[in-house]
């Protein structure tokens, strides 16, 4: 006879088993914590995309003012600016993000330590 293998049995080097460690309701929380940063930072993105045409609509230094030499205000803010907005703001939202759900679900590790027992 063969041994069959039990698969509802956690791994012997995972106590805490991996399948029951968060329940729906937290992963459920996570979710639509994360869901509310995306459209925080979605935001946020749109705001700061669309300061660039504003500005070249309703004010003259913008589009006619010179920084050094040939470069303008608009032009450093579309050539360098908006590339550095957007990472700074890809740096941001991803450690956020994992902040959250680091700290909201954790780790099987995390939660072995908090036992008193």
């Amino acid at each position: 006879m063969t041994a069959r293998f039990n698969a509802v049995t956690a791994p012997v080097d995972d106590p805490v088993g991996r399948d029951e460690f968060d329940t729906p309701a937290e992963v459920d929380a996570v979710f639509r914590t994360q869901r509310r940063i995306a459209f925080g930072y979605v935001l946020l993105f749109l705001g700061g995309i669309l300061t660039v045409p504003a500005f070249t609509l309703f004010t003259d230094w913008w589009a006619t003012g010179r920084l050094v030499g040939w470069w303008t205000t608009s032009f450093a803010a579309t050539g360098i600016g908006l590339y550095l907005f957007c990472f700074l703001l890809g740096m941001g939202a991803a450690s956020l993000a994992n902040g959250v759900e680091r700290r909201m679900l954790g780790s099987p590790n995390d939660r072995a330590g908090d036992d008193p027992g």
